[in-house]
């Protein structure tokens, strides 16, 4: 009887002692998992060589709003403004309403600016001379709450915009500024992935939506660079407030892909 019952102890404790090492196992593993998870950074998302990062805040970082040049943006991630998304294969841009914005715009933005020479000069080209292009793989992720616009992707002048593209609630499109609208999509839904494209030569600039040729503009500019990123058309303040809308609504775009091409 006593053999027994000393029996039945030893296999309660070695049943015990195989529960325990089987949950310490399992949480090993798991804290190994967590382990193993890399944080990847924009710049392994992107090529960001050649780009400098406008921000929608102002602190005491340098520019006015924050700017993220190069080699500081090949590390640079923001939790709030520019990170990689839970996948880990695109970028995340947002910008609030309630931003800082550049001295020539009532509008906040997370959006990169076209440079040379690795990051260390602005580009300038000319729209008359050699061909220049500009594709970016992308999807719209959030809307402004009143004032549901945002542009994704534009060529700029020495002064002003020359064309972007826009969405504006639902309506993709083209818009060249002072000029024509062409819409690309009248039914766009968030979260859907497409591509875009800038062709410019012989004072042409070609617009493509998914690899197809949508609209051409005939004009002629100087000292132009390409943008990219999330750039809201609405504010909470301002010359530009819309009525309605929060400080904290925001725009938000992820880019799977995005480069640049000049040749002469």
């Amino acid at each position: 009887m006593k053999m027994n019952i000393l029996v039945s102890i030893i296999l309660l404790i070695a049943t015990a002692c195989s529960k325990k090492e089987a949950i310490t196992r399992q949480q090993e593993g798991n804290n190994n998992h967590h382990e193993d998870k890399v944080v990847v950074s924009p710049s392994e998302v992107l090529d960001l060589t050649n780009w400098k990062l406008t921000l929608p805040v102002n602190t005491e970082h340098a520019g006015n709003p924050d700017e993220i040049k190069q080699p500081e943006l090949n590390t640079y991630s923001s939790s709030d403004y520019f990170h990689t998304n839970e996948a880990g294969n695109a970028v995340v841009f947002r910008a609030q309403t309630g931003g800082a914005t550049t001295s020539g715009s009532n509008f906040p933005r997370s959006e990169l600016r076209e440079m040379i020479n690795d990051g260390k000069n602005p580009a300038a080209w000319s729209s008359s001379e050699g061909t220049h292009t500009l594709f970016i793989d992308q999807r719209v992720t959030h809307l402004p709450d009143v004032r549901k616009h945002i542009v994704i992707g534009q060529i700029h002048d020495a002064d002003k915009y020359v064309i972007f593209f826009r969405l504006e609630n639902r309506r993709l499109l083209v818009s060249v500024n002072g000029g024509d609208r062409v819409t690309l999509d009248d039914s766009y839904v968030p979260g859907t992935r497409f591509s875009v494209k800038l062709v410019v030569n012989n004072d042409q600039t070609r617009c493509y939506y998914n690899d197809e040729l949508k609209y051409t503009f005939n004009g002629h500019f100087t000292d132009a660079y390409f943008k990219a990123g999330a750039y809201v058309q609405s504010s909470c303040r301002g010359a530009k407030k819309v009525e309605g809308e929060s400080c904290y609504a925001y725009g938000e775009v992820e880019i799977f892909n995005v480069w640049t091409k000049h040749q002469y």
